[in-house]
């Protein structure tokens, strides 16, 4: 049996831990916060009321093709059916206008979308379902250095606006005209193309410490596995001839750094310094590629408004979309009233977000007033996540997974094929997890 360490305990850490002890070896998890979930996870605020409510740190969208994100939900004992609400995708506004995919398989459903789209003219659905078409027949691959901008530089404006603006800041959380158009369309491959129910929206109905970090904790402390929070590490060093690593002097047979890219860049860089020549290099040369990530800000302001007489909900839907003008930051908002939690209770997104909390609160409030008709919201907690994702443009070169023998890395970082995705980060972590067992 090998003794695996995995330095963090996100979505990534913890995939990585599971897949170590499904290989039938010991995993030590170590976090440096005191909870679990990393960028995904549950924190505490006090309602309008002066209750005690739990929200996430960031209103996150599952997709039905995450596959690994659910097999690994029910490995360690959450049911996704109850779980998480299953919707159609659906980008549609507060009037009723923009579009939604009916319970058919691909490419049906997105036909019958797009051609059912509310306040849509024939000849903008015409011209989405052309685009569409083309990037199937060019089985969705596209110049490295072209842009989502340049893929949809056909469509007319509304059409930018109202649907690929609003998908690509959800799904890579990077402007159109910054973002890379081969990310775009690997991500729309496995969504929109993959399958019946692929393209599903997946809202939480619990804490996304609970939705899995907290459920594979309790699962592998089962197994006899060590999880352990408030504990930083502070050195990891090789010790090449017994083929070994030292994690703060504690003897593992491999690691995995499920850590920030910065924070891994950091352990990396340092274990350096006292790698022989032949590692060194490799080491230096990933902490770089680490280190000149960019990074793009996510924000959520959760407000509170007058309690819905019974069977009533603030907004029509849990999902509606924004139209996000200039003095309106978010993209999306979320009835959380009808996801398990105090009717009532709002979640604003805002991706890509600038500017400080208290103007960030003050226009969204102001947003609601204007597109919902909700005047009496008052903002309870806004989540500011600076380097919630890394910025996915053409061309990107991110560090790959393993940085020497017995030393991985997972994060929704790492090279792949996704953007930064809670299917991204586990994947990650599975593939981080199996390549040290399989060592």
């Amino acid at each position: 049996m090998r003794r695996i360490a995995i330095v963090g305990a996100g979505w990534a850490g913890m995939a990585a831990a599971v897949a170590t002890v499904q290989a039938g070896h010991h995993a030590t998890v170590f976090e440096a916060a005191r909870a679990l979930g990393g960028r995904a996870r549950a924190i505490l605020a006090t309602g309008v009321d002066g209750q005690e409510l739990v929200l996430d740190n960031g209103q996150h969208i599952l997709i039905g093709a995450y596959t690994e994100s659910l097999r690994l939900m029910r490995q360690v004992g959450i049911n996704p059916d109850t779980a998480l609400l299953r919707l159609p995708l659906a980008l549609r506004f507060a009037d009723g206008s923009g579009l939604q995919w009916p319970d058919l398989p691909p490419p049906w459903d997105a036909a019958i979308g797009i051609a059912r789209a509310h306040g849509w003219r024939w000849r903008e659905r015409l011209a989405l379902l052309r685009v569409a078409f083309g990037w199937q027949r060019a089985r969705f691959t596209c110049a490295q250095h072209q842009s989502v901008a340049d893929l949809c530089a056909a469509l007319p404006p509304k059409l930018l606006q109202e649907f690929i603006d609003p998908l690509c800041v959800a799904a890579l959380n990077t402007p159109a005209d910054q973002a890379s158009g081969q990310v775009f369309l690997r991500v729309l491959q496995d969504s929109l193309f993959s399958g019946r129910g692929g393209s599903n929206l997946l809202l939480p109905r619990t804490n996304l410490s609970e939705l899995f970090p907290e459920a594979a904790a309790r699962w592998l402390r089962g197994q006899g596995s060590v999880v352990r929070t408030g504990v930083r590490v502070r050195s990891v060093t090789a010790m090449p001839h017994s083929g070994c690593w030292l994690v703060d002097g504690q003897r593992f047979d491999a690691v995995v750094l499920a850590a920030s890219s910065t924070e891994a860049a950091r352990i990396v860089s340092q274990c350096a310094q006292t790698a022989p020549v032949a590692m060194a290099v490799p080491l230096c040369d990933w902490a770089a590629c680490a280190e000149a990530l960019h990074f793009e800000a996510i924000a959520t302001v959760y407000a509170q408004g007058p309690v819905p007489a019974p069977g009533k909900h603030l907004l029509a839907r849990p999902m509606v979309a924004l139209r996000s003008p200039a003095t309106g930051p978010a993209q999306f908002v979320f009835d959380r009233g009808q996801l398990g939690d105090p009717p009532g209770l709002l979640a604003f997104v805002a991706s890509t977000s600038h500017g400080d909390r208290a103007q960030l609160e003050q226009q969204v409030l102001a947003q609601a007033r204007e597109e919902l008709g909700l005047h009496d919201l008052q903002a309870v907690q806004t989540v500011v996540e600076k380097r919630a994702t890394f910025a996915c443009t053409p061309g990107l070169r991110r560090p790959g997974a393993r940085i020497a023998p017995g030393l991985w890395a997972c994060g929704d970082y790492i090279a792949g094929p996704y953007p930064a995705t809670l299917e991204g980060a586990v994947r990650s972590g599975t593939a981080a997890g199996q390549g040290t067992s399989s060592a």
